[in-house]
């Protein structure tokens, strides 16, 4: 099992100072709204790469007014080992991870813990633009492989330069060699990383029985067909100058693909269903992901899922806590009530999130 089974704040967001003493069971934080729940969540996914499940910025995660920087520490335990977790930044810069007192990568923490989620701004991933099926897709694909975020940093990297080529209008091909065999190859890992993300989950759907709707997920391009090789993908960049230059972009490769969904059983796209379809296939896909790695590294995740239960109604809610419980995953959930999670009884622990005088306080339910 992997569990976070201590955790501290130090001048995060809402959070002057609060300390959790945890037994590995679901955790339940229950409060008014403003009160740091999300905050308290978003603690938890920094214990994974990236930049946590609100993508801030090191700077916005800091305490105003006294914007000290912030820091984090907590106690991670899976599959009989024990690790002391640290990450912080200060004075505004990046983060930084210490791993029982030695600096380490964000890279290297994400082998160790694997943290999936689900918040209430991802509720439109179906409706709006591509990029955030991209981004959610490749959260996914990172929690099989923490290397798949090196291949998306790469790939970001070396097209913003070869972006401001085609915008400077450079035709000379010599500029363009370099960068494109870099987008070439992490571009390729990408995509194929995100195959077989998509291949885990349907696996995972497929083979398991459960209250939330199954979906069908393919991976599509906006204009044409993504590359299959490495070389292909070199090629179609190399071709492709003259029309990119004409775009002042690039208008091939993995930033151009999307996640196209369908609700399995009724047969309709995932962007036609209703509001509250949407978000039970959204649940069904983070629980196939849980299913997932659980079955590839013999553990399941940890899961946060922010102000889940609101959206669901009882017998909905009740799948969701059997499914978790059955998972045996540590899932963190939040909610104005505790009420919402009165279905888990004893099988979780619960915690009373409370602000006074703009400082928020954690203490037992």
């Amino acid at each position: 099992m992997l569990a976070l089974t201590a955790l501290k704040l130090s001048h995060f967001r809402s959070h002057k100072l609060a300390q959790m003493v945890l037994d590995g069971r679901p955790v339940v934080l229950h409060g008014p709204n403003g009160a740091g729940k999300t905050n308290i969540i978003e603690a938890v996914s920094l214990f994974s790469p990236g930049r946590g499940l609100r993508r801030a910025s090191a700077a916005d995660m800091t305490r105003r007014p006294e914007a000290l920087g912030w820091k984090l520490a907590g106690v991670l335990e899976t599959r009989g080992s024990q690790y002391e977790v640290e990450t912080w930044s200060e004075d505004c810069a990046a983060r930084q991870v210490r791993l029982d007192g030695k600096s380490i990568s964000q890279i290297t923490l994400g082998q160790i813990a694997r943290i999936v989620w689900l918040i209430p701004s991802m509720d439109r991933l179906w409706i709006e633009g591509a990029e955030g099926r991209r981004r959610f897709l490749d959260r996914i694909a990172l929690s099989f492989d923490p290397n798949h975020a090196e291949a998306a940093l790469a790939y970001e990297k070396a097209m913003r330069e070869r972006n401001r080529l085609l915008k400077d209008e450079v035709r000379d091909a010599h500029w363009y060699g370099a960068l494109e065999q870099q987008m070439a190859s992490a571009g390729h890992r990408i995509h194929q990383g995100r195959i077989e993300a998509l291949e885990h989950l349907r696996r995972a759907q497929n083979n398991t029985e459960t209250a939330f709707p199954t979906a069908e997920l393919d991976l599509i391009q906006s204009e044409g067909e993504m590359p299959d090789s490495e070389a292909d993908l070199r090629a179609a960049l190399q071709e492709s100058r003259f029309r990119d230059i004409a775009a002042g972009r690039a208008l091939v490769g993995p930033h151009r693909s999307d996640l196209f969904g369908v609700y399995a059983a009724k047969g309709v796209p995932a962007k036609d269903c209703s509001t509250g379809e949407q978000k039970a296939l959204l649940i069904s896909l983070i629980l196939a992901n849980a299913r997932a790695l659980s079955g590839l590294i013999g553990t399941p995740p940890i899961l946060l899922l922010d102000e889940v239960a609101a959206h669901l109604d009882a017998a909905r809610r009740a799948a969701l806590y059997d499914e978790i419980c059955a998972l045996g995953a540590q899932a963190w959930m939040t909610g104005t009530e505790p009420e919402l999670f009165a279905e888990l009884g004893d099988w979780a622990q619960g915690l009373a999130v409370t602000e006074a005088d703009g400082i928020s306080q954690v203490s037992p339910a």
